[in-house]
């Protein structure tokens, strides 16, 4: 099998009060590699991972030495069908981004921020809280070594892809001012179309009867 280096994207979070807002959030690339033919094994400052996929004839290998320590027996995994996801608790409490994810500085051409998760580190406060729900613990995994339970190890559910999934609705048909598709809003009844008013009838009967009898 031919060995590649799959693609990997990050993104961070910091926070010098709260544990769990103070994390590294890494996608492998790893498209059909089931659970059963994978290794990882994560230490407090690398990551190992190797995989193999039978369907594209292929094994990936990634090794990463982090900038800083991660607590492995905090962070957590997740597996799908197309990446292994791992949400990785930093271990020292600070409000400052890391300035990169590696402890080297130079550019490797596998590693990308992760556009979709990435907040500014002045605006992660007001940026919206994800949802970790789907991940489990470290155990479980191949070559993880007992670290927990891990669960959630089925899809993602219904998580948008790149771009985010707004449920269907397609914003390019809304109008400038946001009313129906085509942005055409229902014109206003004209006057002449409007029923007379009580009393109004009356008074035009009236005149209607003395014109008459003129």
């Amino acid at each position: 099998m031919a060995q590649v280096t799959p693609e990997v994207l990050w993104a961070q979070r910091s926070s010098n009060a709260e544990p769990e807002k103070n994390f590294i959030y890494l996608t492998i690339s790893v498209p059909d590699v089931p659970k059963e033919n994978l290794k990882l094994d994560l230490q407090p400052t690398t990551l190992t991972f190797t995989g193999h996929s039978e369907t594209l004839k292929r094994t990936y290998h990634l090794d990463l030495t982090f900038y800083a320590e991660i607590d492995p027996a905090e962070s957590q995994v997740h597996h799908t069908a197309r990446n292994v996801e791992l949400k990785l608790r930093k271990k020292e409490l600070n409000d400052e981004y890391w300035p990169r994810l590696l402890k080297e500085s130079k550019k490797v051409q596998f590693l990308k921020t992760d556009f979709d998760k990435w907040v500014d580190e002045d605006e992660q406060n007001e940026a919206p809280e994800e949802d970790f729900s789907q991940f489990g613990g470290m155990g479980g995994m191949p070559g993880m070594g007992g670290m927990g339970g891990m669960g959630g190890m089925g899809g993602m559910g219904g998580m948008g892809g790149a771009g985010g999934d707004f449920g269907g609705i397609d914003f390019s048909k809304l109008g400038a001012a946001g009313g129906m598709p085509g942005g055409e809003e229902e014109e206003d009844e004209s006057d002449d179309d409007m029923p007379a008013l009580e009393g109004e009838e009356e008074g035009k009967d009236e005149k209607d009867a003395t014109k008459a009898a003129a």
